[in-house]
């Protein structure tokens, strides 16, 4: 369990050529609405939900993209500082299943590497399909990723691509942080002061098979002078 004062929150950028459904996948997700109407998303469009993962209250920011080469220059800084990443292409769309890999790396040069998942949209068409299953298959694996078929007109399995993102966030995040802990606790075991002076330094070799440094006060210096003051030299 994270922090209880601590809120999650997860910008997701959601990516694809136009007219895959995109804006249609966020409002689907966001306001449980769907509309057959197609408006072109110019540059960008924000919406976010609310969800419990785990028992963890996570905030989506979804982040709806233009598809069109246009708007690239707008887009791409609004992938900065993203946290995970919808790929979409149409099942109607070949196009837009061939552009994948370039929406992909034009990401990645902003983020590098975040949870992502590849959606292939509308499979209620899929009697106008234009990409066979094993094409779509062999992607999702190449670029090893999870692969959803989703249809946004239906519901089907949009509420599925964003919950595994935010369980996919959410796992990354608790290992980076016991991770960072690790480290803490490691270099906190390396700090001390040492007496550097070989007749007062003692090695041994502890059960665990750790070396152990023994720190004992100069006898000299201490037998002859009992003023805990009287080694230090003003300058």
């Amino acid at each position: 369990m994270l922090e209880e004062d601590m809120e999650v929150a997860i910008k997701v950028v959601v990516v694809g050529n136009g007219a895959v459904g995109k804006s249609s996948m966020i409002q689907r997700y966001c306001k449980g609405i769907f509309t057959k109407d197609y408006k072109k998303t110019i540059g960008v469009d924000f919406l976010e939900r609310q969800i419990l993962v785990n028992d963890e209250e996570v905030r989506l920011m979804l982040w709806d993209t233009a598809g069109q080469e246009e708007f690239d220059a707008i887009t791409k800084a609004y992938y900065r500082g993203a946290q995970a990443c919808v790929l979409v292409f149409s099942t109607t769309d070949r196009e837009s299943f061939q552009a994948i890999d370039s929406w992909r790396e034009k990401v990645e040069a902003e983020v590098g590497d975040i949870p992502t998942v590849l959606v292939q949209n509308k499979i209620d068409l899929l009697e106008e399909t234009v990409i066979k299953n094993e094409e779509a298959e062999a992607l999702a694996k190449r670029l090893k990723l999870r692969f959803y078929r989703a249809s946004v007109k239906e519901d089907l399995n949009v509420n599925e691509v964003f919950k595994y993102l935010a369980e996919k966030y959410l796992q990354r995040l608790k290992q980076q942080t016991a991770e960072e802990t690790e480290v803490v606790h490691t270099t906190s075991n390396k700090i001390g002061v040492f007496n550097t002076t070989s007749s007062n330094v003692h090695n041994q070799s502890s059960s665990n098979g750790r070396e152990v440094i023994t720190l004992r006060p100069n006898k000299q210096r201490t037998k002859k002078n009992k003023n805990p003051f009287g080694s230090c030299i003003l300058l």
